[in-house]
């Protein structure tokens, strides 16, 4: 290695608010970036230099889609009854996709964050049939572009790529529901709580209690008494 090379280092705090020739800057990434690395991970397509190539193109074309959309808390994006309309790609925030029954009882299925890309993953889901729901949980930001373009774009790339796409998300919900309603009915309530605590510390952190509960399949009162006893617990070990 070079004796004479000095990795680049940040300026002091104090000098942030001034406008000193000894500043270092640095450019901040264009909130865009953050769009393409969501759907560049979403396809497998590995970004790089080269902007021409067809894979590069494909996702610009894709990334061109989508608007930025900043929600509330409790926002709903997509409602039962109404065909579901748009894909989200998260970057920041975390959605909750839930069903509400005509009594207002909610089963909550799955818990979206940064990086995840939803969309209607079952045809029903695209029909006046739907009974999904998607709200925000906490302030998010999303980028946000109209399913049936975002589909039409996939199929225009090649003959089967929409199918290649839909099949692996629509595999891992189907097995992250599989597995939730396999420990729903062969653990007890204290050790789907434990593996909660393992798998989405996370989750754990950000999403209020009564959400938490209706995913692990409990009701409020018994979530909040394994989340005491666990407390409990790490203190007295």
């Amino acid at each position: 290695m070079n004796s004479s090379f000095r990795p680049p280092v940040a300026s002091a705090p104090c000098l942030l608010g001034s406008d000193s020739d000894d500043l270092i800057h640095y450019s901040v990434a264009p909130a865009e970036v953050a769009l393409l690395n969501g759907l560049s991970h979403a396809f497998g397509i590995c970004l790089n230099e080269n902007q021409d190539n067809p894979e590069a193109r494909f996702l610009s074309h894709l990334a061109s889609l989508f608007q930025q959309q900043r929600v509330d808390p409790e926002t709903p994006l997509e409602k039962h009854d109404r065909p579901w309309g748009n894909v989200y790609l998260v970057q920041y925030g975390i959605l909750r996709l839930f069903r509400e029954s005509p009594a207002g009882k909610v089963a909550v299925h799955h818990f979206f964050s940064e990086g995840d890309l939803i969309w209607p993953v079952f045809g029903r889901s695209r029909t006046v049939r739907n009974t999904l729901c998607l709200t925000s949980v906490l302030p998010a930001t999303l980028w946000v572009a109209d399913f049936a373009a975002f589909r039409s774009a996939i199929q225009s790339y090649g003959d089967g790529q929409w199918h290649k796409f839909a099949l692996v998300l629509t595999e891992e919900i189907a097995e992250l529901t599989s597995m939730r309603e396999y420990r729903k009915h062969t653990m007890s309530a204290r050790e789907r709580y434990q593996l909660l605590l393992e798998e989405y510390p996370e989750l754990v952190k950000r999403v209020p209690d009564n959400q938490l509960a209706s995913w692990l399949g409990v009701v409020p009162a018994t979530f909040s008494r394994l989340k005491t006893a666990f407390a409990n617990q790490s203190k007295n070990p």
